[in-house]
């Protein structure tokens, strides 16, 4: 698979770290030779310096023979004009393109029709997603849903005081006996397990759990205890992720204040929020977060466009006594560091944007893709009837380490699998695999087993 991407800044680098990582033939086009270096210094991938939009650089990066096309620059208009030659040049190629304007955005349909443009990505859009079930999930750290909603994915802290600390899997079910679940995955430090019987849950990992969204509730009251629901909450920064979320909340039924530095900004926000209290002032200020009492809020949720200015904020907030924070990173590379300082939930309009690039880039019939901590990725596919996966307990697939199956969605029945169900044709299939045996899955799901 050959896959050209125009736009070499943080989601185009994570695109093409993973791609690359998989031993797919990635070409990177970018007019920054400083980011293509970094790119290049980083990944094994081709670059080309140039703009994505031209389609002479389109030809020398080989379009023609090319299986993909993202565009994932921060300029909408590069974006389309580079997805409007690719169509040109090479008509039958998939393609995929970042898209923030809401007014563009309006045109979706046509530019689906005309263009044959397979997905448009709104990264901000994602992240006010994310948050708002978030909020709607007490207790839960992350969250990924598959099946229409049907399944949850949950990322859960486990606290030093958690009664389930030191606990072998094997023994969970005499602890929790009516509701059905899998633990998918711990992530202990820098590491990611895919785990068996014998691990056992320690305090201060982040473990995921797979469940059926009506136990989901129940779930988390045995791992994250006392955790009660986010009804007030403070919004740091007015922006357009800001500014979403808090239309988003209000249709929630949740007491919004929103705090924005910026005069026009804030009387901006005053006429096109309903119930929102739009307060002008600086996040970062102690004072400020104190005189309107942050204290006595259920979440501060920090997302202007400073990393720094987020991770400040959240940390003022906490000091103060915030109960929990969600805060804006858009460097990865900043993800375990700002986990190490106390914030647990962190939000990312880029890798938001990559989760929504995977399922396109995976052979099979797979309907979503999330990654998790970039060292594994879960995924819902449709197992088709050639399909090795197809007709044998689930403790006999040639399934490689690293692998493991989560759900099965038959019909309107979701199955919490043992190693003795077997899935049929056309069964919606939750997978978790590690980043090393995401291709041996991809074949498995597209082979038959003579094949393997």
């Amino acid at each position: 698979m050959k896959i050209i991407i125009v736009g070499a800044g943080e989601v185009g680098f994570h695109c093409a770290r993973r791609l690359a990582s998989e031993n797919k033939e990635v070409v990177v086009i970018d007019r920054n030779p400083k980011v293509l270096g970094r790119l290049q210094d980083a990944v094994d991938v081709q670059v080309l310096e140039g703009s994505g939009s031209s389609p002479e650089v389109l030809k020398q990066a080989g379009i023609t023979g090319a299986d993909i096309f993202l565009a994932v620059t921060d300029s909408d208009e590069t974006n389309l004009t580079a997805c409007t030659f690719a169509h040109l040049l090479a008509p039958g190629i998939t393609k995929l393109a970042r898209i923030r304007n809401q007014d563009v955005l309006c045109y979706q349909d046509i530019l689906s029709r005309e263009l044959h443009l397979g997905t448009i990505i709104n990264p901000e859009l994602e992240v006010v997603k994310t948050i708002s079930s978030l909020l709607g999930t007490p207790g839960a750290t992350d969250l990924s849903e598959f099946a229409d909603g049907r399944i949850k994915l949950l990322g859960v802290w486990i606290g030093g005081d958690n009664d389930l600390a030191d606990t072998r899997l094997m023994d969970l079910r005499k602890k929790i006996v009516d509701v059905r679940f899998i633990v998918a995955a711990i992530i202990r430090g820098n590491d990611l397990i895919i785990p068996t019987g014998m691990d056992t849950i320690r305090s201060g990992d982040l473990i995921y759990l797979a469940c059926e969204d009506k136990d989901a509730a129940s779930l988390l009251k045995d791992f994250a205890p006392a955790r009660a629901g986010w009804h007030d909450v403070l919004i740091v920064g007015g922006g357009n992720i800001g500014f979403k979320l808090a239309i988003a909340l209000e249709k929630m039924s949740v007491n919004v204040k929103l705090l924005d530095k910026d005069n026009d900004r804030c009387e901006f926000l005053a006429e096109h929020l309903d119930k929102t209290v739009v307060l002008c002032g600086d996040g970062t200020d102690k004072d400020i977060l104190e005189e309107e009492n942050v204290s006595s809020l259920d979440a501060v949720i920090t997302v202007t466009g400073s990393e720094e200015t987020n991770i400040l904020a959240s940390l003022l907030a906490k000091s103060i006594g915030v109960n929990k924070c969600i805060t804006r990173i858009n460097k990865s590379e900043y993800i375990p560091l700002v986990r190490a300082i106390g914030l647990e939930h962190i939000v990312s309009p880029r890798l938001s944007a990559v989760n929504s690039l995977l399922k396109h880039v995976r052979k099979g019939n797979v309907i979503s893709s999330v990654a998790i901590k970039d060292e594994a990725e879960a995924m819902e596919a449709i197992a088709e009837d050639r399909s090795a996966l197809v007709g044998r307990p689930i403790k006999d697939l040639p399934f490689p380490r690293g692998a493991i199956v989560l759900c099965i969605m038959r019909g309107d029945t979701v199955i919490i699998p043992t190693g003795e169900d077997i899935i049929n044709p056309r069964d919606r299939v939750i997978l978790l695999a590690t980043r090393e045996s995401i291709a041996k899955v991809e074949k498995a799901l597209t082979v038959t087993l003579e094949q393997l």
